[in-house]
């Protein structure tokens, strides 16, 4: 007999486990730090909710492709705290209503929702695989203040104060697809209107539209270098 025991895959299974628990763990704790870093006055409900997203939207993601899969491992970066350049912007008061037009994986719905559990978000999507998925991740967490729909934004007939949505198209097809979802409602220091999240070079995109527009840079907030070139576009209408 050797000097050294012989593992079956009982024992090679249990180890492998603990290994797993344990770099998963770490990795959670990384994630939510980052997280913590910029919005540090969670309460334990929203650090709860915030660090159940990576095992769900793992899960999920191996069934329906909601994010791409070169994402996945960056998903607290690049999704979350991508989502959440909206909030460094506008903190949503109590009693807000916010559309997210094109939600996809939930993106910037999920988060903000999270974050802002007094305010009522409604998420939209064309997919419906992907709405299945949305609904499943607010349900295992508990979110209260969300609506999802599979629905087509020219076809919505509520108003809100802000409209959300992260790139789904360029920006001047945008406003006219919702414009007429805004309320008069304005109770904000910034007018009601469009909180749209694009990245790069955005000169001849915004001179198509009629309104006026502000650009935040997300890399006046966030120090890591993936926000380097996005951006929060503010449209009031």
């Amino acid at each position: 007999m050797g000097k050294f025991p012989l593992y079956g895959p009982g024992i090679l299974y249990l180890l492998f486990s603990v290994w797993h628990d344990y770099t998963y763990q770490t990795k959670t704790k990384n994630d939510m730090e980052l997280i913590h870093k910029y919005f540090p006055d969670l309460t334990e409900t929203q650090v709860s909710q915030f660090a159940q997203l990576e095992e769900l939207y793992k899960d999920w993601n191996a069934k329906v492709n909601v994010i791409s899969r070169q994402d996945i491992d960056t998903l607290y970066e690049r999704h979350i705290l991508h989502s959440l350049g909206i909030a460094k912007v506008m903190a949503f008061k109590p009693g807000t209503s916010v559309l997210d037009v094109g939600t996809g994986g939930g993106f910037p719905g999920i988060p903000l929702a999270i974050l802002f559990p007094d305010s009522h978000f409604h998420l939209v999507d064309s997919i419906g695989k992907k709405i299945r998925v949305v609904q499943e991740i607010a349900d295992a967490i508990g979110l209260k203040n969300v609506k999802i729909e599979q629905k087509r934004a020219e076809r919505l007939e509520d108003q809100y104060e802000f409209v959300v949505s992260r790139a789904v198209t360029r920006l001047a097809p945008f406003v006219g697809w919702i414009q007429k979802n805004i309320s008069r409602n304005s109770f904000h220091d910034l007018r009601n209107g469009i909180l749209y999240l694009k990245g790069g070079d955005l000169q001849e995109e915004l001179s198509e539209v009629k309104q006026k527009t502000k650009t935040y840079d997300l890399s006046n907030y966030f120090a890591e270098e993936f926000f380097e070139t996005k951006k929060v576009v503010y449209v009031p209408l």
